[in-house]
């Protein structure tokens, strides 16, 4: 199975990437977690570029419709969503690649609740299938835990690899149709 997984940071030393590459380590043989590396290459949202389709703009439409689910892990910046995380999500409005497709969020830090819900709500109008088992707050923020630590700590590696197995399940389930 093929996860494709996106950190909603740029930064170098972000720890929603280090928990993404950390997850990636943990997981069992048979998912592949790949971290999505061209975020920062996605032009600014315009609908009058959709048509044209620029390169970036496919390449991440191509690997969410080719992953069997996402994982999005994202900070909070003023009580929201970054910037390059709602960006990449506008690009994605248009077209079908996240609707039904499973999908976990991942959060950092157990204070970064505006950003998850205000992710949550525009992923849920993307008919995204969110994966509540899945979506799991990790203590990451403030422990001081590098990409290494987090692998060796055995809770948090538990949880990632619980994590893993609940949006795995999800995967293998079909789609419960609303009622």
């Amino acid at each position: 199975m093929k996860f494709l997984a996106i950190s909603g940071s740029l930064r170098a030393a972000s720890l929603n990437s280090a928990l993404l590459r950390a997850l990636a380590r943990v997981s069992p043989d048979d998912i592949e977690v790949e971290l999505y590396p061209g975020l920062g290459e996605l032009p600014l949202f315009n609908p009058d570029l959709e048509a044209d389709d620029p390169p970036a703009v496919a390449e991440l439409r191509r690997r969410i419709v080719s992953a069997d689910a996402l994982l999005i892990a994202s900070p909070e910046y003023a009580h929201g969503i970054t910037g390059v995380m709602k960006n990449a999500l506008d690009w994605m409005v248009s077209c079908e690649a996240f609707v039904f497709k499973p999908l976990a969020l991942l959060n950092a830090s157990p204070r970064a609740v505006h950003a998850q819900a205000a992710l949550r709500e525009v992923v849920t109008v993307m008919s995204a299938r969110i994966v509540d088992e899945a979506s799991i707050t990790l203590p990451i923020l403030g422990a001081h835990l590098d990409e290494q630590q987090i692998v060796d700590h055995p809770q948090i590696a538990a949880a990632l690899r619980g994590a893993l197995t609940a949006l795995r399940q999800a995967v293998l389930a079909p789609p419960s149709s609303p009622h």
